[in-house]
């Protein structure tokens, strides 16, 4: 059937029947837009360590606070990120598989770099008829104080030097890297070279002769290591060990003396020359002069740089800490000459411990970094994170001390006409292994201003010490060291119990 409908008479055409308006849920029955949103970034939210990371979410989302104040009924996206955070629990997913640890590091590795510091030591041995005649003024063996004075100033530099060419190895410009050590290396020699013989005084000439191969074999050296050739300098200096062993137990001849001690200096000089000269090619000697300044930029790069290249004054604190270190160092070493007592063993077991225990100290640096990386992925507080991070610290810092005290009874046994370490000795040596590991901890997460300042200070109050005739040079080494030590142990708690300062 088709046709209009029938309307009832006074109806309005345009008016249709109206519908039943449908009852309003109440609101005791609806659900909690918030807990909505809660269920929605569920994972999210639970593996968030503050609000504020939830905050960030929310305004990637283009929620505005006038949003959040209407769909939510809070102030804003922090209040609601607050809410989020509280009524949804925390939960860390683990990662699939290991973890990923960029400080995991061979002991070998470590291991071979403190054989390559000891082992210049053996020089010494062979060079000691160069050294023979009547003390000095000072009560040292012929010859000591230009070595001493050559060593500080070839320590000093260096370090610095070092921190320079790791720099420009860090902004990836090996070139640039190539290019410090060329120029730094020659320029530490001549220093110490020339220091030697400033401080020489009566000694013979031979001994200032003796300082400067030393001062050139310790810039040879640390150009081999910075560019991490360790084992070509292990393999230069295994001939003049081997001499140096022999010599022990057989006469040497002086000749046969000198040209080991001058074949194994060449071959070091010869390497880092060779490791640190400019390159024209795959592995090609050139033209070792450096390039004069610009002519290698191109024409559009000489009026400004495009990169910004390591602050030459950046290097200044590692060097001032290698200065102080050295000073410390020299001072235990030194230790039964300053108090009398007799010089045989004149910087044998303590300075060969000490330089020994610098190849496991590197590797338990490394070992704490990737400690304190487990405990950053494992705590759940940063209050877990500080206790962790000082358990790791106690037992790295333990593991040190056992080595360094394993290492200083078997030299001290093993050294001819050793007194052996007791008493105040062994306990201001521990204490120095303390400071000087710290030190290198805090070096490691850049406070090399606050370590290389607390070991200046310590090094000048032994100097005035000493200077000064002021109590047992045991004692005050006890004393010095253990303020130091405790000095940087809590800037150690300050500075790493921050999770930032794990980055």
């Amino acid at each position: 059937m088709s046709g209009s409908l029938w309307m009832p008479p006074g109806s309005r055409p345009d008016t249709l029947p109206a519908v039943p308006r449908q009852r309003d849920r109440p609101s005791w029955a609806r659900p909690d837009p918030v807990d909505e949103l809660a269920a929605r970034l569920d994972d999210f939210i639970a593996a968030a360590v503050h609000p504020d990371e939830i905050a960030a979410l929310l305004e990637s989302d283009g929620l505005s606070d006038d949003q959040i104040r209407e769909r939510y009924g809070v102030k804003n996206s922090f209040a609601l990120a607050e809410e989020l955070y509280e009524r949804v629990e925390r939960r860390y997913p683990e990662p699939d598989g290991p973890a990923h640890d960029p400080w995991r590091t061979g002991l070998l590795g470590c291991l071979l770099r403190g054989v390559v510091f000891a082992l210049p030591g053996f020089g010494y041995v062979l060079g000691a008829p160069l050294l023979a005649g009547p003390q000095d003024d000072f009560g040292l063996p012929a010859g000591t104080v230009p070595l001493l004075a050559a060593a500080l100033v070839g320590w000093t530099w260096n370090q610095g030097l070092a921190h320079r060419a790791y720099s420009w190895l860090g902004l990836g410009d090996r070139s640039a890297a190539r290019g410090s050590l060329l120029l730094g290396a020659p320029v530490g020699a001549l220093l110490g070279a020339l220091v030697a013989l400033i401080v020489a005084g009566a000694a013979h000439p031979a001994a200032v002769a003796f300082a400067a191969g030393q001062s050139v074999y310790l810039g040879a050296a640390t150009a081999l290591l910075v560019m991490g050739r360790e084992r070509a300098l292990l393999a230069a200096l295994l001939p003049m060990t081997a001499g140096a062993v022999v010599s022990l137990v057989h006469s040497v001849p002086d000749a046969a003396r000198l040209t080991l001690l001058l074949g194994s200096l060449t071959v070091v000089v010869v390497l880092g020359q060779r490791e640190v000269a400019p390159r024209k090619g795959r592995g090609a000697l050139s033209d070792v002069r450096l390039p004069p300044r610009g002519r290698d930029e191109p024409r559009r790069s000489r009026s400004r740089r495009t990169t910004m290249g390591p602050r030459l004054f950046g290097s200044l604190p590692y060097a001032l800490f290698g200065l102080a270190t050295g000073v410390l160092v020299l001072y235990a070493a030194l230790g039964d000459v300053l108090a009398g007592e007799a010089y045989n063993a004149v910087a044998a077991p303590a300075a060969v411990a000490l330089t020994l225990s610098m190849g496991p100290a590197e590797w338990l640096l490394y070992r704490f970094r990737s400690g304190s990386l487990a405990g950053l992925r494992a705590s759940r507080t940063p209050r877990a994170f500080r206790w962790t991070t000082a358990l790791t610290v106690v037992e790295c810092l333990s593991g040190y001390l056992v080595t360094l005290l394993v290492l200083s009874l078997a030299t001290s046994a093993l050294w001819p006409h050793s007194s052996g370490f007791a008493g105040l000795r062994l306990a201001g040596l521990l204490l120095l292994g303390v400071v000087l590991w710290t030190a290198l901890l805090l070096q490691s997460f850049g406070a090399v201003i606050s370590a290389a300042a607390i070991c200046c200070v310590a090094a000048l109050a032994q100097t005035v010490a000493v200077v000064t005739h002021t109590g047992s040079p045991h004692w005050v080494a006890l004393i010095v060291h253990g303020t130091a030590a405790v000095a940087q142990a809590a800037l150690v708690c300050a500075l790493l119990g921050r999770v930032t300062a794990h980055r």
